[in-house]
């Protein structure tokens, strides 16, 4: 039985259950027709930020922008792999095993293939793209600007570049819809939940017993990423129309995760990357 709740972050209020809004009817878990693009950094996000509702969008295209495997080896060494080529597939298997035990039948699936951490290297040719694909769904689902994991933050600005070339061309503009991933907040991993915002509106799917096996069975598919998975909730999935970000400064949470983790692009090197894409297509302030 479907329990969906809608909650103001800031006032603390539950409004009346709705479901006019994309979030919402995530929330509700009620089936959507239209075409909706999930545009994610790896194999796996799609099954921690949506997982329980996959399986209604009946006309979803999902998109990974990278393969899973960091250049350095450190995680596929720790996983068991010698080679990265060999990581990145058995990721793309664990990702197909995992859409299946949700029921998700993507009417197209597609990868670019950067390198793990390495997303933001390709900006400009990722923006351009989409801001000429993204013209044949109404909403697309990505991730939040929130400094846990630079390719995460890429494919937010990726999502959010695009529209706004869009909007620029007066061409039709797909609504933007986030879920919520991790961060650091009071300078301790938060996983689960959104930055509050207090002018966006959360909408929370607090999944049915069925539900949580079955999203905990996709996310064991995942073996190389087990130890990190462990830290998300399984019970419940948050979403909402995701605000406009300046992507030029600090992402809300001021401290980012990645810079703890000694990854070769932290927030400098992912800030100079933005800036000069912004620069390239002329974007300035939020969008």
């Amino acid at each position: 039985m479907f329990n969906p709740t809608s909650h103001n972050p800031t006032t603390g209020e539950s409004p009346r259950v709705e479901t006019r809004t994309l979030p919402a009817q995530l929330a509700a878990g009620v089936t959507i027709n239209e075409p909706i693009a999930v545009i994610v950094a790896h194999p796996d996000d799609e099954t921690l930020g949506l997982g329980a509702r996959l399986d209604q969008l009946r006309d979803c295209h999902l998109t990974h922008l990278s393969d899973g495997a960091p250049r350095d080896m450190r995680d596929a060494t720790r996983a068991g792999f010698s080679e990265r080529a060999e990581y990145a597939q058995a990721r793309r298997q664990e990702l197909d095993a995992a859409l299946r035990v949700l029921g998700a039948k993507p009417r197209s699936v597609r990868a670019y293939g950067c390198a793990d951490q390495e997303v933001s290297a390709h900006l400009l040719s990722l923006v351009q793209q989409f801001s000429d694909d993204l013209g044949d769904v109404s909403a697309v689902i990505t991730h939040a600007y929130e400094y846990g994991h630079p390719d995460h933050d890429a494919a937010a600005f990726c999502v959010h570049a695009a529209c706004a070339l869009r909007r620029r061309r007066c061409l039709h503009v797909p609504r933007i819809v986030e879920f919520a991933g991790y961060h650091l907040r009071n300078e301790e991993m938060v996983f689960g939940q959104f930055w509050s915002d207090p002018r966006q509106l959360e909408h929370t799917a607090n999944l049915s017993r069925a539900e949580c096996e079955r999203k905990r069975r996709a996310l064991a598919c995942f073996c190389s990423q087990r130890d990190f998975l462990a830290n998300f909730p399984i019970e419940r999935e948050r979403y909402r129309v995701a605000p406009a970000y300046d992507f030029a400064r600090h992402a809300p949470p001021g401290s980012a995760f990645y810079d703890r983790l000694g990854f070769h692009v932290g927030t400098a090197i992912w800030h100079e990357r933005v800036v000069a894409a912004m620069n390239e297509f002329d974007l300035r302030g939020t969008f």
